[in-house]
């Protein structure tokens, strides 16, 4: 009894990593569920503002519209990879419990689920940062906004 009381132990030290990245992991969901409930917010404002507009005004909302259908996907996708890799995380330290109680020899298992969450989560970072990328597409202020022919107002 005494040997499996300090195996447990020992696998909790080593889980210990894992278990923190976990919680690196829900804080960058928190971030993406974040980022988009507030694109399918716009998408929503936009879409009640569709049907009433003409001309140029109209062209750019349906413009705008389609940059946020794909930023939703882009942001979709990234919560998914993310996921994922939380996933293969928590599939790691069972196993870490697994292999040490059933004295099972499967480091390569548990090494290359921590790999491939670690790609999962990589692949998702990078979707991260290319949603950020296309956000500020959609954001900078339209040229003719900006009346750069006039002379400065604010001297």
């Amino acid at each position: 009894m005494e040997f499996v009381i300090s195996t447990v132990a020992e696998t909790i030290q080593i889980a210990i990593a894992p278990v923190f990245l976990l919680a690196g992991i829900a804080g960058l969901l928190n971030v993406l569920t974040g980022r988009l409930a507030r694109v399918i917010d716009r998408a929503r404002s936009l879409e009640q503002l569709h049907p009433r507009t003409t001309g140029p005004e109209h062209d750019r909302h349906v413009w705008e519209l389609r940059r946020i259908d794909r930023r939703i996907t882009v942001i979709n996708l990234s919560i998914s990879l993310v996921t994922a890799s939380a996933i293969a995380i928590c599939a790691v330290v069972a196993l870490l419990f697994v292999a040490e109680l059933s004295h099972l020899r499967i480091g390569t298992v548990v090494a290359s689920a921590f790999i491939g969450s670690m790609v999962m989560l990589i692949l998702g970072l990078i979707c991260f940062l290319f949603e950020v990328r296309l956000s500020l597409k959609a954001s900078h202020i339209r040229e003719e906004l900006l009346e750069r022919d006039r002379k400065r107002l604010d001297r």
